[in-house]
């Protein structure tokens, strides 16, 4: 991979010549009056306000919460391209499980020395109470979001894994249903791979990996934080898609090793509890005292086999940014393959020789904390100031193990809809890859994640990035008239 690869528009292509997923799309634009873009940019907008999907923000003066941007114009993945990634997907969930499962066990790949021990047993996400404790299936990572970029025309790079409580399936789901609204033209126009099953699959998913107490008809909770948790929408949409209860920590207790749910018709027992909570605030009795959020004994009740947490506890050692690095070697000593889907290239801020590289060049990198998450604790260095770069100088030199660095990707583009027209705007991906005892199953397309802002590399939702719908789409019918 160049590290200075030049900037890849996903629908104009290198030589500026429309590609074959997007001549359908760029016909259609031709067509279409801006007048009637920008009314059904403005019904998009009115559609989500009143569904009430938004995404809080910690931290910010204006607004707790704010609605997500979202661009009314597909991004479009041919069939082809995407059975590629789709495999790869498959090959690194499948490794991060195995993964996982071997150094709550026996260790066998920190024993061969591909990965540091001290990594792993030093990462604020290993828990040292899952040692020993084998899961359900051996099934770590139930739901993982695996965010992907683009640089050309060839292949996908994987940015960063999501292991622990992924989010963004709902507007996922949304986005879908409001195109399908506003743009049934557009829509007959393509062959576009449903993901309106996404929340069967996910229960399937869900039913594979009950407990061997359960019943046939296993009893599925979701449990969230509460109203106030910046992801709260997305909890209730999802619980209400699964038809599961919606618990929070105060509606669930634990008898003889038994977890209950709290009903009017009285206590029932849980088998399989979908959390969207972190592990330090799951139970008082084993992790934070202080946290109201939890349930007292549920890890007792897990570690006697009563039920089962999607994901399981302990995932976070598995997405830390450090980690990342080792996930080439991590397929190779599980799988014995090559890796179908490459890594950015990063340097180990903890090595010497790759500190003293970046600390040369940090005018030209991006510099992410290993435990960073959300677009927050990172230097983007040809956009920074200079004295956000000697800051960053500054932690790098006093914590080195902190941090990785990675080339400024010129991720690529797709064309959004504003005001003075169609503009390019730099995007993600992040599929939703779904593990249970019935297999693996990828959702064909993924949230794409956009850049609202012109030049911006930021897609995060927490910092001012958009959405947009993504659709897997025929190479048959690319093209036709």
């Amino acid at each position: 991979m160049d590290h200075r690869v030049t900037q890849f528009d996903e629908m104009g292509g290198p030589d500026g010549a429309t590609r074959a997923p997007y001549q359908k799309l760029a016909q259609w634009l031709a067509g279409t009056p801006p007048e009637l873009l920008a009314s059904r940019r403005e019904q998009a907008e009115l559609l989500f306000r009143r569904i009430g999907i938004t995404f809080a923000v910690y931290g910010a003066q204006e607004a707790t919460e704010r609605l997500i941007p979202f661009d009314i114009l597909p991004r479009i993945i041919a069939r082809s391209e995407w059975t590629a990634l789709e495999k790869g997907l498959v090959q690194r969930v499948t490794a991060l499980n195995l993964f996982l499962a071997d150094i709550y066990g026996k260790g066998e790949i920190l024993k061969a020395g591909k990965v540091p021990a001290e990594l792993v047993y030093g990462n604020p996400g290993y828990c040292p109470e899952m040692a020993g404790r084998r899961v359900p299936h051996d099934i770590h990572v139930h739901i993982a979001g695996v965010d992907i970029v683009r640089t050309d025309d060839h292949g996908f790079y994987v940015l960063e894994d999501n292991a622990r409580t992924p989010s963004g399936v709902s507007y996922m789901l949304e986005n879908r249903e409001v195109m399908m609204r506003l743009f049934p033209d557009l829509f007959s126009m393509h062959r576009v791979a449903p993901i309106e099953d996404y929340p069967d699959e996910l229960l399937a998913t869900l039913r594979s990996v009950a407990p061997p107490k359960a019943s046939n008809e296993p009893t599925i909770a979701l449990m969230t934080p509460g109203q106030y948790n910046s992801a709260y929408y997305e909890h209730s949409f999802l619980a209400d898609k699964l038809g599961v209860e919606l618990v929070e920590g105060r509606d669930l207790f634990v008898k003889d090793d038994v977890v209950y749910m709290r009903t009017t018709e009285g206590p029932r027992r849980v088998d399989v509890i979908y959390r969207r909570i972190d592990d330090d605030f799951l139970d008082p009795l084993t992790f934070r005292p202080d946290s109201a959020l939890g349930v007292a004994g549920l890890i007792g009740a897990y570690h006697a086999g009563n039920v089962t947490l999607a994901n399981a506890v302990g995932t976070g050692v598995a997405d830390d940014k450090a980690m990342y690095t080792y996930m080439p070697d991590v397929i190779r000593f599980y799988l014995g393959e090559e890796p179908l889907l490459q890594n950015v290239p990063t340097w180990r801020c903890r090595e010497p020789e790759a500190l003293s590289y970046v600390l040369d060049r940090l005018e030209e990198l991006v510099v992410k904390e290993v435990n960073g998450s959300g677009g927050y604790g990172m230097l983007v260095g040809p956009h920074a100031s200079k004295a956000q770069v000697e800051e960053f100088r500054a932690k790098l030199k006093a914590h080195p193990d902190n941090f990785i660095a990675q080339p400024t990707l010129a991720l690529s583009t797709c064309p959004i809809s504003v005001a003075q027209g169609v503009a390019p705007r730099h995007v993600d991906l992040r599929p939703f890859v779904l593990s249970g005892a019935n297999g693996v199953r990828v959702v064909p397309g993924g949230l794409t994640r956009v850049a609202m802002t012109e030049k911006s590399l930021v897609v995060n939702s927490s910092q001012g990035g958009g959405t947009k719908d993504t659709w897997v789409i025929d190479d048959a019918i690319m093209g036709q008239a």
